[in-house]
């Protein structure tokens, strides 16, 4: 059997509870076709790029499939059916990632560069001209204007 990575995308008027079930009705049609579902995580309610069928959030959930080609297809084709359901991706992989997804991982906020101009080093000079300085700018007086 193959391994998949499954995402899919439900409306955003759907409680969690929803979406849960969702979720338990693709997982029984995956083992009723001779796979095994593993890790299922559910994303949450999250904005999208673009509206999709009238939808500026939607809840997202992945799923790891362990099944037969025919197994995911049939879950896909009941996903094209349903309302619910905005958008989903099968993607084969080599294997299942341990621990939790990337969208799962906290980003530690400690870890990124400071924006403050500390971590960026001496400023370039351009060309030949001498650094600026405070006061040496000034402004040639404008041509008289002829009406």
């Amino acid at each position: 059997m193959a391994l998949y990575e499954h995402v899919f995308l439900a409306r955003q008027d759907m409680s969690a509870q929803q979406v849960d079930a969702l979720v338990e009705q693709y997982k029984g049609v995956i083992e009723a076709n001779g796979g095994k579902v593993g890790r299922v995580e559910n994303w949450g309610l999250k904005s999208l790029t673009y509206r999709m069928k009238k939808n500026r959030k939607a809840h997202y959930a992945l799923m790891d499939i362990d099944a037969p080609a025919a197994a995911v297809h049939e879950m896909e084709r009941q996903m094209r059916i349903n309302e619910d359901v905005l958008r989903y991706m099968t993607i084969a992989v080599e294997k299942h990632e341990e621990g939790a997804s990337a969208m799962m991982q906290k980003r530690d906020r400690d870890d990124r560069p400071r924006r403050d101009g500390d971590d960026r080093g001496p400023r370039r000079e351009f060309g030949d001209r001498p650094p600026r300085r405070d006061g040496d700018f000034q402004r040639a007086p404008r041509p008289a204007r002829e009406a």
